[in-house]
C-alpha cells in the first residue's frame, strides 16, 4: 500500500505521474486500486455501517416490542383489577391516588426488569467485549443512557392505562362480578 498526500484538489490527477514514478523503480509492480482516501475508507467501512444500520434497526424493533409487551401487561392487570379499583375509589381513592398507584407498579416491574437485564448486559458484555470498538464491556454512560430510555419507554408504556384506570366508574366497577 502506498499512500500519497497531495495539496491538488483533484488528487486522482496525479494519478498519471504517479504509475510513472512507480514503475521507474519497479517495471512490473501491480498498480491498482488509486483512489483517494475518503473512497478507500468509505468502502472498507460499508459493511460497518450496514451492519450498524441493522442493528439499529432491530434494537428500535425491540424497543418498541418491550413498549407494547408493558402497555399489554399493564392494561391486563387493569382490566383483571377492576373491582379492585372501583372497590378503592368507592372507599375513597382518589383518581390520582390511582393513578400513583399504577404507574407505580409499572416502574417496580421496569426496575426490576431493568436490574436483571443490566447484571446480564455486563455478564454477557465481558463475553463479546472483543467485538466492542471505542467503549468498555461496562460503559457506564452507555449503561445509563440504555437505562433512561428503557424507564422513559415504560412510564409512557403505564401512562396510558393508568389514565383509563383513573376513569373507572366505581359503581359499574362492583356490580361486575
Amino acid at each position: 500500500d502506498l499512500f500519497v498526500r497531495t495539496s491538488s484538489d483533484d488528487p486522482t490527477a496525479m494519478a498519471g505521474v504517479l504509475r510513472a514514478a512507480a514503475r521507474g523503480v519497479e517495471k512490473n509492480a501491480p498498480i491498482y486500486g488509486v483512489a483517494p482516501l475518503e473512497q478507500q475508507l468509505g468502502t472498507y467501512l460499508a459493511q460497518r455501517r450496514f451492519q450498524t444500520s441493522l442493528l439499529t434497526g432491530f434494537s428500535i424493533v425491540a424497543l418498541l416490542m418491550a413498549a407494547v409487551g408493558i402497555y399489554g401487561l399493564i392494561q391486563y392487570c387493569i382490566a383483571t383489577r377492576t373491582q379492585e379499583i372501583g372497590l378503592r375509589m368507592a372507599v375513597g381513592a382518589q383518581s390520582s391516588d390511582i393513578f400513583r398507584m399504577i404507574i407505580g407498579e409499572g416502574l417496580t416491574i421496569c426496575l426490576t426488569g431493568l436490574a436483571l437485564g443490566l447484571a446480564g448486559a455486563w455478564w454477557l458484555g465481558r463475553a463479546g467485549s472483543a467485538l466492542l470498538f471505542g467503549v468498555t464491556a461496562s460503559d457506564p454512560l452507555t449503561f445509563t443512557a440504555v437505562s433512561l430510555l428503557l424507564t422513559v419507554v415504560a412510564l409512557a408504556a403505564c401512562y396510558f392505562p393508568a389514565r383509563r384506570a383513573m376513569t373507572v366508574d366505581p359503581l359499574a366497577a362492583l356490580r361486575v362480578s
